[in-house]
């Protein structure tokens, strides 16, 4: 029987993703911390952390992977619509810790959450090193949706969205989608398939050929440093809350 890898007997170095088990799909190694180093490690290869509370850290890369085409993504005609009637300010870094702890919150009274608090953690030391990113999406004055994640050079992996007013996640989806295009990246890793993910319009891919990609895209050098939205999409004040101008598409 195949035995499943720990991290503190290969000296910390990921297996290759093609050793992963097909059941569960993708999972390929345990075990390790969640610092800075491994973790940025992880995803320039293609690899996520992934485990609950009572779970050693517990590493994925599966296959096939969904990703979100920059150049091809076309927000919804209601997205579209909503983007236009100004129903919302945005912001990039302006509240990461809040977005990430509201991504963090069960969703329902009966289920937990697997964005521990070691996890939201090891993130805000990301986002502090100017490696991980949120966008925020407000309404007067509350924040009511957004999402998180990694970005290595010019490749963003995504990791959680959560929503408290009606097409807010999916609202700053279109955003960052257009502000990353704008940027030069290609590709937004989704990790798994699900049916609200397909519904943003994400596809699936070989995990051999996402590999392939993220080598190049993670190669490419950018400055590490807090991200601002471009004038016409909102802009971002110094420890800024709302924004005051509104989104026009």
């Amino acid at each position: 029987m195949k035995q499943l890898p720990w991290l503190e007997d290969t000296g910390g170095v990921f297996p290759p993703a093609s050793e992963a088990f097909d059941e569960p799909n993708g999972l390929l190694c345990a075990g390790g911390q969640l610092g800075p180093e491994i973790l940025l490690s992880a995803y320039s290869q293609g690899v996520f952390p992934w485990f609950d509370d009572d779970q050693p850290i517990l590493w994925w890369s599966p296959d096939p992977r969904m990703v979100i085409e920059i150049e091809s993504f076309e927000a919804s005609r209601s997205i579209r619509k909503l983007l236009r009637r100004g129903v919302f300010n945005f912001s990039l870094d302006g509240g990461f810790e809040q977005v990430i702890a509201s991504c963090a919150a069960p969703r329902s009274e009966d289920t937990g959450t697997w964005i521990t608090h070691e996890m939201q953690r090891a993130y805000l030391r990301l986002h502090h090193l100017g490696f991980a990113h949120s966008v925020e999406v407000w309404q007067e004055g509350e924040l009511v949706g957004g999402l998180y994640g990694v970005a290595i050079g010019s490749q963003f992996f995504g990791e959680s969205m959560f929503s408290k007013a009606s097409n807010a996640s999916k609202a700053a989806l279109a955003i960052l989608v257009e502000q990353l295009r704008r940027w030069g990246f290609a590709l937004i890793d989704c990790q798994v398939a699900n049916p609200h993910l397909e519904s943003l319009g994400a596809i699936e891919i070989h995990r051999s050929d996402f590999l392939a990609r993220i080598a190049v895209s993670c190669a490419q050098r950018r400055q590490q440093t807090r991200w601002t939205l471009d004038e016409d999409l909102g802009h971002s004040r110094a420890n800024s809350g709302p924004l005051s101008q509104k989104i026009v598409l």
